[in-house]
């Protein structure tokens, strides 16, 4: 064989072994296993939000979406670890406005108790004076 052949040859056999490399690189894999820390985050947020107290169910429902989109990534079955996390990150959404409302309610009671307050103070002043 000569130089040209060897050559050849060799590039043929890089060509394969990229051809092969990129077959094992499926493109399903790198946007499941991104859907699966995007969901990660978002139950760590609601989390953070008090869901654990204020929305259990939606909390556990994406805990456990979850830790199923983590099993199918790690038994390569991409699309499934996909759908599970893209269900899991809306589950903790749902966890995190709910925790994030029920504040706000509680909030709002708490400055309408504290305007109810004043207004008796006040009227209590007034009927004093006169």
């Amino acid at each position: 064989m000569d130089t040209k052949s060897i050559n050849w040859l060799a590039r043929c056999g890089a060509a394969a072994a990229v051809l092969a490399l990129s077959a094992c690189a499926s493109p399903e894999k790198t946007p499941a296993t991104a859907a699966v820390a995007v969901s990660h985050n978002a139950v760590d947020n609601a989390v953070s939000s008090g869901a654990p107290e204020l929305a259990p169910v939606e909390l556990t429902s994406a805990r456990d979406k979850m830790m199923r989109a983590n099993q199918a990534l790690a038994a390569r079955d991409y699309k499934t670890a996909r759908q599970l996390a893209i269900e899991a990150q809306a589950d903790a959404k749902l966890a995190q406005s709910k925790a994030d409302s029920a504040k706000s309610t509680a909030a709002a009671n708490q400055v309408d108790a504290d305007l109810r307050a004043l207004r008796q103070q006040v009227d209590r002043a007034n009927s004093d004076q006169q």
